[in-house]
């Protein structure tokens, strides 16, 4: 079964929906008061992936250093890595960068207020386009993140696997059905809301849903086969060793990391390539002389594909402090940039103490 969608006209879904809404809904999320365009699309962005109790705070913290899209746009790529250091996936901040950029250069500091050009703009899908639109503007368009896919896949009975086109085009369509041309605000965030509080992935509270009754995958009790399960790849280890290399300031070598890739656009601690010594990749790469010093421990980190292990070995540097050129440079503790979630946890460690 791929499809299985019932008669009961789109209204009927969006009024139930909207009444539970009324009673049960999120109110008082941060980027609800005041619901500029600005603050809907960067709230969307860090939602991507990411539950909105992490997102809150960070939010918050985004929104006092970054109030407009203009205060973005003039920021350097390193402070806004800073703000966003933790919340994961971090091209979603270079593309909000860039959008923001692009919305000073090419619209004059004015946010785009339809789908298409918003989605001219880096970073910036149909889903997220849509709820920028609708919530913002109070524009009919409909969304389909994470939640409101699971909602409306459940209720229309779609068995495909999720991120085929057998899965996508159907709930797009649906979508587009069950938006209604009135309150199409409090719809987009109605629908999230239940994917969120009720109709979850796992134990579905299908005994409070407001769909309950118009619901295929509650009439034939496959709550937990819809949406289909991924098929899970198995995630790989890998291992590297990193460097805290420490000054006689108590100021730290970091390595700015490409672009691109793990951690991309952070500030990390150097690796030691396989094949090397610490003391080798001190000398040759930045041109100093270290004390072999000591091993810090491990830390543990995963990722969606894989499992990283990670040999912390701090060295001691002993000399005048050196500017360094390139993608290296040294920083203060309460100075330090954005740094990735493992890197911060190891210098913040008590294992950390500097051997002055």
């Amino acid at each position: 079964m791929t499809e299985v969608v019932s008669d009961r006209a789109p209204a009927t879904i969006a009024e139930a929906l909207l009444d539970w809404f009324d009673r049960h809904g999120r109110h008082d999320l941060p980027w609800q008061h005041p619901r500029t365009p600005y603050r809907v699309w960067v709230a969307e962005i860090m939602l991507q992936q990411t539950q909105v109790t992490t997102v809150i705070d960070y939010f918050n913290a985004f929104m006092t250093r970054f109030p407009d899209v203009e205060a973005l746009a003039r920021a350097e790529s390193d402070e806004v890595m800073r703000y966003w250091a933790g919340l994961g996936y971090y091209a979603r901040a270079r593309n909000l960068h860039a959008a923001a950029q692009r919305i000073v250069s090419d619209h004059e500091g004015a946010f785009p207020d339809d789908v298409d050009t918003l989605m001219a703009l880096p970073g910036i899908g149909r889903s997220t386009a849509g709820a920028v639109v609708a919530q913002a503007y109070g524009v009919w368009a409909p969304i389909l993140d994470g939640n409101a896919k699971r909602v409306i896949a459940r209720l229309a009975g779609i068995t495909a696997t999720p991120g085929s086109t057998a899965y996508d085009k159907p709930l797009w369509r649906l979508a587009e059905r069950y938006t209604p041309e009135q309150r199409v605000t409090d719809y987009t965030q109605a629908i999230m809301d239940l994917g969120a509080t009720l109709c979850t992935r796992r134990r579905p509270d299908c005994s409070r849903c407001p769909l309950a009754e118009r619901c295929v995958a509650f009439a034939n009790g496959m709550q937990a086969d819809i949406p289909a399960p991924r098929r899970r790849r198995r995630r790989t280890r890998r291992e590297t060793t990193m460097l805290v290399i420490a000054d006689e300031t108590g100021r730290v070598l970091l390595e700015k990391r490409p672009p691109s890739g793990i951690w991309g656009g952070l500030w990390s601690l150097p690796e030691v390539p396989d094949g090397m010594e610490p003391i080798d990749v001190c000398r040759q790469r930045f041109g100093i002389d270290v004390e072999n010093g000591r091993t810090l421990g491990t830390i543990e980190h995963g990722f969606t594909h894989f499992l990283l292990t990670i040999h912390a070995r701090q060295m001691q540097y002993r000399g005048a402090v050196r500017i360094m050129d390139g993608d290296f440079s040294w920083f203060e503790h309460a100075q330090r940039p954005g740094l990735p979630a493992p890197v911060a946890r190891l210098l913040d460690s008590s294992q950390f103490e500097l051997d002055l």
